[in-house]
Order: structure tokens, then C-alpha cells, then sequence
């Protein structure tokens, strides 16, 4: 049976405002060049969940004038467990990550986290390095990535170099990406036998931005917890950690009752703000509570943790996403007073386009 193919005129409905040209370099050389090349005039553009909905909305103090696409180059997605922890490609969704078995057994707030990640929309779209480099202080991965003590690679027109995640994290919207530098990788250290990890959100509605978010994991040593990490979103200018509350925590028997102390050490630490989501006292009271309920899901987690050879644990699906991933493409670049040639098929009827840079699927 032949399919219905159509040929449209497109309307742009001005959505997006704004004009600008849009690349889809080859490399991660020809990436990281061409941000260089063009300075404050371009923004990377992964999954936009972030970027083009502030471009609508027209809250850029300045708008870019080119969009750089980085979701398809070689490397930049797929999941890669190693011997001395989790390889994970900034450019993969949030979607892909929850569902990877590795994430789900042994990094499990991680886990927990995607599966908070606003709607699955969202999720299928939004990718990690986005929502890193976004410096959302409600961001859901970094309290995650931040408590699993991830570090991050960047590459720019001076090398590569690494950093934790905790010192990636500079403010409200900024972070220590420096001019023509990608996130590239982010690197998990492999967590000790009998590690428990969990990660709680509060939110108005399921999809909103979170009111307070905490991530904790814990190394257990039979009754006792030998090592602890708390970071906290929506509290502070950053996403944070609770130092104090670790040390309370850290080399003591684990009961409800050292949760509930911890939590109201924790609660001294942050310092919210009233915003349209909360109000900083409910915010620490908030604190209180969730810092005890995700004390006991990691700590319940932590039992009978075993390591095992990451060869052994790596998903077919992962592996998958990674070969795909590594697929040459052709570079492409389309100015923004020209339109492109695009074929989508919906219901199986073949429809053929031709749009402008700054035009949406809506159109």
C-alpha cells in the first residue's frame, strides 16, 4: 500500500521571534571551533526544553543569532558502564537514563531523579548536559549527580580538563563553562559495596520546578554509616551539599531518630527564598522531613549491595544508544533568511516542507 504524499506551504507563526542561522556541525572539533568562532552570538542547542522556551518567552537579554546543534555528534549520547563507574554522554534524554538498568541498580538516585524530571515530554526531549549547564538551582539531576560526587569533562579551543560538579555550579543560571567550551562527558566513580542511594522531590504539580529536592547516598557498614553525601536543590543559589548534617551522620548507627537530626541540622544549613513556588520558612520545614524520608530509602537501598565487573552489567539498550551515537553525519548549515527542505511522515502520509530556521513543529 503506497503512502499519501503532500506538499505544504508553511506559515511561520512567530513563536520564536527571533532570527538566526542554524548549524549542525559534523565534529566535536568543528562544534567546539565554530562556538569559538562566533562568540556570544550562538548558544549550543541540545534538546531546547530550556533554551527555547526562554527564546519564546523572549527572556535572553541577548537573543543568540545562531543555534549550534549538538545533539547528533559522535559520542556526545549514549551510556557506557566501566570498571571505575558510569560513562554518561551529555547530549542523552532523560528519558534514556531512567530507563537504563545500570542507573536504576547502582545509582539509583540518579534513577529517581529522571523519573522526576517534569513531564515525559520533557523527559524524551531534555537531555543531562542541559540540565547541568542550564544552572538551574531546582535542577533535579545535579542534587544526584552532585551526591554521587560526578565529575564533568569540557572541551574547548584550549584542550580538555575536568571539574566536579560541585565546582561547575557558580549561581543562578551560571556555571564554569568557559566561552567555546562543551560539556563533553560526565563521569560517576563506581559506588562501594553496600551503597544505598535515594532521591525525594516536592513539588506544586508532578511536572513543576521542585520547592525543595534532596538527594543522599550512603555507605553502609552493618548498623552503622560509614560515609554519607546530601545535596540539596531549591534552597540556595545552587544546588548544595549538607556538610554538617554528613558529619553528624557519618560513623554512627543509622536510626530514625539520627535522620531526624540530620534533617534539622541540614534545615540550618540552606537558605531559601520566598519565590512563586514556596516560601522559605516552608522550605526548611520542608528540608526537615524529606531529609529523613530519603535517609531511609537509601539506607533500606544499601542492603546487600554487591559489585560486580561493569562487562557484565551493560544494558543491550546502552549499547545500542552508543553505536548510534557514533554514526558520521554531514555538517549543515541553514542562514536564517533561507528555508530547508524537510520530510516528515504523521499517520504514515509522507509531507513535504520547506522551513525557515526559527520554524516550530506547531507550524
Amino acid at each position: 500500500m503506497s503512502q499519501a504524499i503532500h506538499a505544504h506551504p508553511m506559515t511561520n507563526t512567530h513563536i520564536l521571534v527571533h532570527t538566526f542561522d542554524y548549524w549542525e556541525p559534523a565534529t566535536l572539533e568543528e562544534a567546539v571551533s565554530l562556538l569559538a568562532e562566533l562568540g556570544d552570538q550562538a548558544r549550543p542547542l541540545a534538546g531546547g526544553t530550556f533554551l527555547l522556551v526562554q527564546m519564546k518567552m523572549e527572556k535572553l537579554a541577548s537573543p543568540p543569532t545562531h543555534l549550534v546543534n549538538i545533539q547528533k555528534l559522535p559520542g556526545m549520547s549514549g551510556v557506557t558502564p566501566r570498571d571505575d563507574g558510569l560513562h554518561l554522554g551529555p547530549c542523552t534524554t532523560i528519558y534514556a537514563l531512567r530507563g537504563v538498568p545500570e542507573i536504576r541498580s547502582r545509582y539509583a538516585a540518579l534513577a529517581d531523579a529522571c523519573a522526576a524530571f517534569g513531564s515525559t515530554q520533557i523527559q524524551m526531549m531534555g537531555t543531562l548536559g542541559g540540565n547541568l549547564c542550564n544552572g538551574s538551582p531546582a535542577s533535579d539531576t545535579v542534587p544526584a549527580l552532585m551526591a554521587f560526587d560526578a565529575r564533568l569533562t569540557l572541551t574547548g579551543p584550549d584542550g580538555t580538563r575536568t571539574i566536579s560538579v560541585e565546582d561547575f555550579v557558580l549561581g543562578p543560571g551560571k556555571v564554569a563553562r568557559q566561552p567555546g567550551e562543551l560539556l563533553t562527558g560526565v563521569h560517576i566513580p563506581a559506588p562501594p559495596p553496600d551503597t544505598g542511594s535515594a532521591f525525594v522531590k516536592l513539588s506544586r504539580v508532578a511536572a513543576d520546578l521542585a520547592k525543595v529536592s534532596v538527594a543522599a547516598v550512603l555507605v553502609r557498614e552493618g548498623d552503622t554509616v560509614a560515609d554519607c553525601r546530601l545535596a540539596f536543590g531549591s534552597v540556595a543559589p545552587t544546588v548544595m551539599r549538607a556538610k554538617k548534617a554528613e558529619a553528624l551522620l557519618t560513623g554512627q548507627p543509622f536510626s530514625p531518630g539520627l535522620a531526624l537530626e540530620a534533617g534539622a541540622l541540614a534545615a540550618s544549613e540552606v537558605s531559601p527564598i520566598d519565590d512563586v513556588r514556596s516560601t522559605a520558612w516552608y522550605r526548611r520545614e520542608v528540608v526537615r522531613a524529606l531529609t529523613h524520608d530519603v535517609l531511609l530509602a537509601a539506607w533500606k537501598r544499601a542492603r546487600g549491595r554487591e559489585s560486580e565487573s561493569a562487562s557484565q552489567r551493560i544494558s543491550e539498550s546502552a549499547s545500542q544508544r552508543v553505536s548510534e551515537s557514533a554514526m558520521p553525519r554531514a555538517a549543515l548549515h541553514i542562514p536564517r533568511d533561507t528555508h530547508h527542505d524537510i520530510t516528515l511522515t504523521v499517520n504514515g502520509e509522507v509531507h513535504h516542507l520547506r522551513v525557515a530556521p526559527n520554524e516550530l513543529l506547531v507550524n
